[in-house]
């Protein structure tokens, strides 16, 4: 696993965090959408390989004929809609948030980009009643999602601060690759993927409860949780 101490003695403008498999768990719903729509479309679930931390769209668009992506891509978005049975907050989301949104100044040290949809991150927020920062960029503001870095560019530049000077956080190889290709540090979390997916990274953790965040001025610092 790397090491957590590549980070931890370095200063940040800000963290983004990716939300499903991050903040809030909400895998258990995704599959279940997921394997309903290859059902209903008639596909392999073997062909879609790790899906996760990727735009929808952007995965049915490689299993299906072109025709059919804006219809086969609605089934899916109405299916993850319709399902948040056993959608969470992750262990250390909330202490994560309140350590870079409720600073001193009231500038906020966070925003979330994910691969989801506005409606469907909007719902899923909603059902855990996460805190939410006042960036959230979604699957609906860029042309291309993740692994391309436009979702991480364009959250901190909705920040007002460089890339190059963020910390990512994200669960998914999808997600670790845009972070790095922003330019960004990255820090993966093992909820929804492997450490050998994760490699990446340029640390590892289990979930957010193993670190703690700090923020003020001279930026964020994060450190190893001593629970």
């Amino acid at each position: 696993m790397n090491d957590i101490a590549a980070l931890t003695g370095r200063s940040f403008a800000a963290v983004l965090f990716d939300l499903d498999g991050t903040l809030i768990n909400s895998i258990e719903a995704v599959e279940r959408s997921w394997r309903e729509w290859a059902r209903l479309e008639g596909v392999d679930l073997a062909d879609i390989g790790n899906f996760h931390g990727t735009p929808s769209r952007q995965i049915v668009a490689k299993l299906v004929p072109p025709e059919q992506v804006e219809r086969s891509s609605a089934v899916i978005d109405s299916l993850e809609l319709a399902d948040t049975d056993g959608v969470v907050i992750l262990p250390g989301s909330e202490t994560a948030l309140e350590a870079l949104l409720d600073v001193p100044g009231g500038r906020q040290y966070a925003a979330i980009a994910t691969s989801g949809s506005r409606p469907l991150a909007t719902m899923r927020l909603k059902a855990t009643g996460l805190r939410v920062p006042d960036v959230v960029v979604t699957a609906s503001d860029v042309s291309v999602g993740k692994p391309d870095p436009a979702p991480y560019v364009l959250a901190a530049e909705r920040l007002g601060v460089d890339p190059r000077e963020c910390l990512v956080v994200e669960d998914a190889p999808a997600g670790i690759e845009s972070g790095n290709a922003a330019g960004a540090a990255t820090l993966g979390i093992l909820t929804s993927s492997g450490p050998d997916e994760l490699r990446a990274a340029d640390a590892v953790v289990r979930d957010l409860d193993a670190v703690r965040f700090q923020a003020g001025p001279g930026g964020v610092s994060m450190r190893e949780s001593q629970v």
